[in-house]
Order: C-alpha cells, then sequence, then structure tokens
C-alpha cells in the first residue's frame, strides 16, 4: 500500500528541511553548553545531543532514500536512528511510512501507533495511521483518525475520498458529498472514486439528475479504467428510474374491519338539558372500511417529449382516492370521501460552505367531496405548500402551510351565526430525528390555524402541539437470507397531537340556559396507535414484492378526547380497525 502523496511529501519536505535546521541548531546548543556549563555537565550533555544529531542525520538520509523509492536502505537508516533515540517522531512516522510502501500493513500500523502515542494531535500521523487502517479494511480504526484529520485539513491529498467512503458505508449519504466536496486529489483513480460515489450518494439521496451527472463525470476521467462497467451500469440504472422504466403509477388498496363507540359524537355525561337529549342516540357500531387510491408521475413521459435530458425539473403528480366507512348499525352515518388531487414538487440541494443540504418544495392542490349516508355533507377544496430540509442523515425539517376553502350542505341553515362555510389558515413545522437509517424515528411540531366562517359561533384561533415516533422490531438485513420467513419489519407508530382551540365571539345558541354569555374553547387530544406487520417477504404464500406489489396487515387504535367549556362539545371517541393493506 502506497501512503498517500500529498500529506507525505508536505511533511518530507517539512521534516527533511526541519532535520537540518535541527542538527545545525544541535551543534550550536551543544557549543554553547559546553562553553557556558560547568565541566562535569557539559560533558554529561555531549552524548544525548551527540546522538540525538545522528540520529536526525539518520532520518535525513532515510527521507532521501524513500524518496528515491530505496525502502530497504531507508528502513535501515530509521532502525539505525531508533537505536540511538527510541522516542523520535520523524523516525517512527517514516518507518510507518516506508512499511506500508512494502505493503506490512501491520508493521506500518505499530510505527504509527508509536508516533501518535508520541504526538496524538499531529494530522498527518492521524492521516497515515487512518489510511493504513483503511487498507486492512479495519474501518472502525481508520474513521476516527481521519475524520480527526480531515476536520484539522481537509484538503489533504485524498482525505476526502476515504472520509467520504466510510460515510458512505455507514449510511450517512449526505455527510459522504459533504467530504467528497470538500476533498482535493491530484491520483485520477481517487478522482474517478470521488465521483462514482458522489453520484451514488445523490442517487441514494433522490436526485437522480446530479447523480447521473456526477457518473458522467466519473467515466470522463478515466475512460478504459476498470471502474468503467460498473459506472456505466449504474448510470444506465438512473436514467431508466428517470425515464420512468419503473413505474411512473402508484396503486393502494386497503379493506378491513371497524369498531366504533361514537360514531355519532355524542357528548359525555352533563346535566345540561341538550346533552340529555343526544345522549339518547344510538352511538357504537361495528362496520367495514375501504379505500383505494392511485397517482400518476407525468415527469418521465415529459422528459421525453420535451428532451429534457439530465434538467432537474418539478415533477407533475395527479392522484385520486375514495375511502369509505361503512356502519351496519347506523347507515345514515355511513362516509364516503372522494378526493381528486394535482401536486408537484422539486428536488434538489443547497450547497453552502456548511455542506451540503438536500431540500424538497412541494405544493399540493385536493379537492373532496364527502357524503354522509349517502347525502352530501361537505366539499373542501385545499392547497398545501410544504418545504422540506434534510440538515444530516438524521435531522429533517418541514415548514408547512395550508389553505382550505369548506362549503357544507347545510348552506340553508336558517340561523346565521351557525354557518360553518369559510376559509381555514394554517401554518406550522415538523421537525424528525431518524435512528437506524428510519427504521425508528421522533417527531415533533407545532401549527398555528385561523377558521374563518360565515357563522360567528364557530369562528376561532387554535394552536396545535404533535409529537410521535415509530419502532421497528425484528429488521430484516443482509444476516437474513431473501426467502427466510417470519415476524421481520413489525413497525409500531405512535402519534399524539393536542388541540387549543379558542372561538372569537359568544356562543349565540348555548348554553341554552344562558346563550350569548360564553365564548367556546376546547381542547382536543388525539392518540393513535398502529402496528404494520409486512406479509411481503414473511407469509410464505404472499408473492414477492416486485411483482404483486406489497400486502400489510395494519391494525389501527384511535382515542380522542375533547374537553370543553360548553358541555355539548365534549366527548370521547374510540375508534379501532383491523386491515389489509396491498401497494404497487
Amino acid at each position: 500500500m502506497e501512503p498517500s502523496g500529498g500529506s507525505d511529501k508536505r511533511i518530507r519536505r517539512h521534516s527533511l528541511l526541519g532535520g537540518l535546521r535541527l542538527l545545525g541548531g544541535c551543534l550550536l546548543l551543544a557549543a554553547a553548553a559546553v562553553w557556558a556549563a560547568p565541566a562535569g555537565v557539559a560533558q554529561a550533555a555531549e552524548p544525548a545531543v551527540a546522538r540525538q544529531s545522528e540520529a536526525d542525520v539518520l532520518v535525513a538520509r532515510a527521507i532521501v532514500a524513500y524518496d528515491e523509492k530505496r525502502y530497504q536502505d531507508a528502513l535501515a537508516a530509521l532502525q539505525e536512528a531508533l537505536q540511538l533515540t527510541p522516542e523520535n517522531v520523524d523516525a517512527l512516522y517514516y518507518t510507518g511510512l516506508v512499511h506500508a510502501a512494502l505493503r506490512q500493513l501491520d508493521q506500518a500500523a505499530a510505527a504509527l501507533e508509536k508516533a501518535r502515542a508520541l504526538n496524538p494531535t499531529d494530522p498527518s500521523i492521524q492521516f497515515q495511521l487512518g489510511i493504513v487502517y483503511f487498507g486492512q479494511g479495519n474501518y472502525e480504526k481508520a474513521q476516527p483518525l481521519l475524520e480527526q484529520a480531515f476536520a484539522t485539513n481537509p484538503k489533504l491529498d485524498g482525505l476526502g475520498y476515504y472520509v467520504g467512503f466510510m460515510r458512505y458505508r455507514s449510511k450517512d449519504y449526505q455527510g459522504a458529498v459533504n467530504a467528497f466536496r470538500a476533498g482535493a486529489s491530484t491520483d485520477p483513480n481517487i478522482q474517478q472514486l470521488t465521483a462514482f460515489y458522489t453520484g451514488l450518494a445523490f442517487g441514494i439521496l433522490g436526485l437522480p439528475e446530479r447523480a447521473s451527472s456526477e457518473i458522467s463525470d466519473a467515466l470522463r476521467l478515466q475512460p478504459a479504467s476498470p471502474l468503467t462497467g460498473p459506472a456505466e451500469r449504474m448510470r444506465d440504472t438512473v436514467r431508466a428510474a428517470r425515464e420512468g422504466v419503473e413505474r411512473p403509477y402508484q396503486i393502494a388498496v386497503r379493506l378491513g374491519g371497524v369498531y366504533d363507540d361514537n360514531v355519532a359524537v355524542i357528548p359525555n355525561k352533563s346535566p345540561d338539558p341538550l346533552v340529555q337529549i343526544l345522549r339518547s342516540q344510538r352511538h357504537r357500531s361495528p362496520g367495514w372500511l375501504g379505500n383505494l387510491s392511485a397517482s400518476y408521475n407525468f415527469l418521465p413521459a415529459m422528459r421525453k417529449a420535451f428532451d429534457l435530458g439530465n434538467t432537474n425539473v418539478p415533477d407533475l403528480t395527479a392522484s385520486g382516492s375514495v375511502f369509505t366507512t361503512q356502519y351496519s348499525d347506523i347507515n345514515s352515518l355511513s362516509l364516503v370521501d372522494w378526493q381528486a388531487g394535482l401536486g408537484s414538487s422539486y428536488r434538489n440541494a443547497l450547497e453552502t460552505p456548511f455542506g451540503l443540504f438536500p431540500f424538497q418544495a412541494s405544493v399540493q392542490y385536493n379537492y373532496d367531496f364527502l357524503t354522509l349516508g349517502g347525502d352530501e355533507f361537505v366539499s373542501r377544496h385545499t392547497v398545501l405548500p410544504v418545504f422540506s430540509l434534510v440538515e444530516n442523515q438524521n435531522n429533517v425539517t418541514a415548514l408547512q402551510g395550508r389553505y382550505q376553502h369548506k362549503r357544507f350542505a347545510f348552506s340553508s341553515q336558517p340561523i346565521q351565526a351557525e354557518k360553518r362555510d369559510g376559509s381555514n389558515y394554517m401554518i406550522g413545522f415538523i421537525h424528525l430525528v431518524n435512528f437506524q437509517g428510519g427504521r425508528h424515528y421522533l417527531k415533533a411540531g407545532y401549527q398555528a390555524d385561523w377558521d374563518l366562517t360565515q357563522g360567528t359561533d364557530f369562528t376561532y384561533f387554535g394552536h396545535r402541539a404533535l409529537a410521535g415516533g415509530q419502532y421497528t422490531f425484528f429488521p430484516r438485513d443482509a444476516s437474513f437470507p431473501k426467502d427466510s420467513w417470519g415476524w421481520f419489519d413489525i413497525s409500531l407508530n405512535y402519534d399524539f397531537d393536542v388541540h387549543f382551540r379558542a372561538y372569537r365571539n359568544f356562543n349565540t345558541l348555548l348554553p341554552v340556559l344562558a346563550p350569548n354569555t360564553i365564548r367556546r374553547g376546547d381542547t382536543e387530544y388525539n392518540h393513535i396507535v398502529r402496528v404494520t406487520y409486512p406479509l411481503t417477504g414473511n407469509v410464505p404464500f404472499i408473492p414477492p414484492a416486485a411483482t404483486f406489489g406489497n400486502f400489510s396487515l395494519i391494525a389501527e387504535f384511535q382515542a380522542t378526547r375533547t374537553k370543553s367549556n360548553l358541555d355539548v362539545f365534549s366527548y370521547d371517541r374510540n375508534f379501532a380497525s383491523l386491515s389489509l393493506a396491498w401497494t404497487y
């Protein structure tokens, strides 16, 4: 293994000139010490100074031999120098470099470890020792050493590639790109490898255009290198994904049973006479749910039609869905929600002095039409802009906005104050922290929303706090054969939000015994627990996902607790479902 050149040349020049200066300085100091000190002290100092001076001459001779690739001569001189001065850092450093050049990596590591023990902060020693461990495949020892050297001097020849490769290997793709970008190398092989792995990292980060560009650069650097074949195959794979050889459409189907203990949303017990009347209604029922959704991305077709090539342009996706919950005992409250949407998203990365930050900016328009018991209940137009920024491999922050216009079917409501038609505005953020490549995560966020309705009884200003997380049990990895089955990749999700709503006006109808005296205030708590068991790959009779899509079994429980200073709006509701989902 040949030691890296840039750092090596720098320290060789430093050591050679410094060694000659040190030799002259030692001779002057020795002469001064002999002239100024008592005879006995001078005589005691002379052997130590002489040994150091002789050792410096031997190290300088070894450096010349090393430059000329006379490694055995260099090693003999260095061994002689170490016999004179066992703690000579330069002699230990070059002993490591000579052994590395001779592919004697164990001896190289031993010598460089001794040098690091004497000078633990020297970036050149850290770098060369890290390279030796890298050559041994001992990445656990190599990475911290190279990261330390990278923090001190990222421009050391080839260092950016080694650090980037190890970050890529540990699935820190964003950090890998940052290291590749910050590094430098004069070696064409390192330059090509850097471009190749940068392309791979961009592909995984969801930036196929930039991935294709980097891989093309890797091919141009050395068209006839051993890396050419893999690079060409990778480029073709990226192009295939970008041009839509992979499916531009998605389909999802879900079917299952439900139980709801408060379908009619009746209030909790209270002495309020209106509450007493409402509580006489039937409110519990089993039932079933169904969902069919589909989407189509027009970008692959647009690339072909307009010959967009590697241009990074926003995509355009059309979607539609129908969702229903049918209650066997309270059919009048069975709902069907029809939805159609059009969305666009743009992915890229911000390159800043602090590193690379991938982002996605998207906007989605949806129209939905909801019926209860077969009759129109509400129709809504919703615009949802989102900007998501990836700070690093574990942290993502999304800024969210929403505008929604809603029209209820009961527009003939005789009391103007009770009309709920109007607009809702929301702005907020959510932050996600990933663990183990996204198998586990935690999230938290905040939203503020304004509901501006025609009726004064329903106009409010609200605050919502959100939190949640996911934990994946028995994750399937390379240690499990692909055809093995069992209880793999079971995910447990928990989501919680609390919504505080402060209504702006006195309620014109409630409480029934003293209307127009209370401004309504609600606090709504929602808890959602979901367990997802992937059947594909776990159950023998479920076919492979590549052919028939993915099957999952989903168990979900939602609990809603709403407290209000107007008793008619305080209620508890529990909803449970068990369903089979298929995606393609």
